[in-house]
């Protein structure tokens, strides 16, 4: 009996509402001036008296019995840099409507002390509260109580209930975005997001089927036999070649530790590699990955069984940046030592200045000399914000200056990389995911692979 009693008045708490402190404040008042005039205080006593009876039946409606009840809906995972949906569902059983305020104790990750949502939950019904969560973050994230405030029918008392579980939930790379993409590449609907339409240069010699022509379609490619056969003009229907190794390498030096909007560089690269190889698989491609620093780390081999994009997730949802300085070197060796059929390798790196380049390129070129090597590197968008900014002062002209600098040895990286036969994608990271996309079906198209 002692501990259920103990145990009530953990879950539970009582508190009265504002108007009664008022009402109180202005009772003590009359109670005061009753000394000057004597009638007053018979007025005090009435309210006063009125008061405790309001509160005492408001006491007993709202704690009668455990009327509210509470249970968080999460996904399985959430998915990084995205909107997921949270569901709290509530129920109240009470014969009357709550006004309730809710507060869910949100993972620390998002450092919310003011979470907050009022809500009205009509008698003897269910109802849910929804609202999204966008992490910026890899990782465990653990929900705790979900604190629930009803005030009373009367609304000068107000219970406090501390309900649902303590839940923990992992939050991945953006699958998200992920499956977005993919749907879209098998309806053939890429365009919509952004991807380039790239005119063939010719076609490849993996034939496909024979089909009725239709008009567009290349007259070079009519099957003069088939059409004697069917009385119709028919075409020979190519398609592009499939089965290519693409291998998407993750840099997790100190550089892809930079943020951008509440985001690392890493993340973003490592959204914008899940995208392409899940991409790649749906184009009948195989696709693999590496993840490297001072070692590599991770060496999933390419492949394009159905089970790989899960494989790539999980391998993905791992890495952090050591913050050292990367061994391209051993990143080679690993390379050369593994991958034996030329490959389409998209290096996720960042330079910020020349000199970055130089300690690299050699690496760099006997990467390119082995196989199709595409760089794919961060634009600085404070750089452009601050070029682009009005100079006032001495030193912001300075700024601007050393601004326009960086931003030009930007360029000159795109160049110096082209000149040395490396695929060079430039790209700002919220763009990057379509930006590197492009890149790679602008070299499916051009049969570059």
């Amino acid at each position: 009996m002692f501990r259920s009693i103990l145990h009530f008045w953990d879950n539970t708490s009582f508190y009265l509402d504002k108007k009664v402190f008022y009402a109180g404040y202005g009772i003590a008042a009359l109670f005061v001036l009753s000394y000057f005039v004597p009638a007053l205080r018979a007025v005090a006593l009435f309210l006063l008296l009125g008061i405790a009876v309001v509160v005492l039946i408001d006491t007993f409606l709202l704690y009668r019995k455990r009327g509210v009840y509470a249970e968080r809906i999460l996904p399985q995972r959430l998915s990084n840099g995205d909107d997921n949906k949270i569901i709290i569902r509530l129920e109240n059983s009470y014969e009357h409507k709550l006004n309730c305020s809710v507060i869910d104790e949100l993972p620390v990750q998002f450092q919310e002390r003011s979470w907050n949502r009022e809500v009205q939950l009509p008698a003897k019904e269910t109802t849910d509260l929804i609202y999204h969560l966008k992490p910026a973050e890899r990782g465990e994230y653990h929900f705790g109580r979900i604190n629930v405030y009803a005030d009373g029918p009367l609304t000068v008392v107000r219970r406090r209930f501390i309900l649902g579980e303590e839940q923990t939930t992992k939050v991945y790379p953006s699958y998200v975005q992920m499956r977005r993409y993919q749907l879209l590449a098998v309806a053939n609907k890429l365009s919509e997001v952004g991807a380039r339409r790239m005119r063939k240069l010719g076609h490849s010699m993996e034939f496909e089927q024979i089909k009725e022509y239709v008009r567009g379609d290349d007259y070079r490619t009519i099957n003069w036999k088939a059409t004697a056969r069917k009385g119709d003009l028919m075409v020979n229907n190519f398609t592009d070649e499939r089965s290519q190794q693409i291998y998407c390498l993750v840099n997790k030096g100190r550089v892809m530790k930079m943020p951008f909007e509440g985001m690392t560089l890493l993340d973003y690269a490592i959204n914008a590699s899940l995208v392409l190889s899940s991409v790649a698989l749906q184009k009948q491609d195989k696709a693999g990955l590496i993840t490297f620093g001072r070692n590599v780390d991770a060496f999933l081999p390419a492949d394009k069984k159905p089970t790989q994009v899960n494989n790539i997730l999980e391998a993905l949802y791992k890495q952090q940046t050591d913050f050292l300085e990367p061994d391209l070197e051993r990143l080679f060796s690993a390379v050369r030592n593994r991958i034996t059929q030329r490959s389409l390798l998209v290096l996720f790196t960042n330079f910020e200045s020349f000199d970055s380049l130089e300690r690299v390129l050699p690496s760099l070129k006997r990467l390119a000399h082995y196989h199709l090597l595409m760089v794919v590197f961060f634009d600085n968008t404070e750089l452009k914000s601050l070029i682009e900014s009005k100079a006032t002062t001495t030193e912001d002209i300075y700024i601007k200056t050393i601004a326009e600098k960086y931003r030009y040895e930007k360029q000159l990286i795109v160049k110096e990389l082209q000149k040395n036969g490396i695929v060079a994608v430039l790209s700002t990271p919220e763009n990057l995911t379509i930006n590197s996309l492009n890149k790679y079906l602008e070299l499916k198209t051009r049969q570059s692979i």
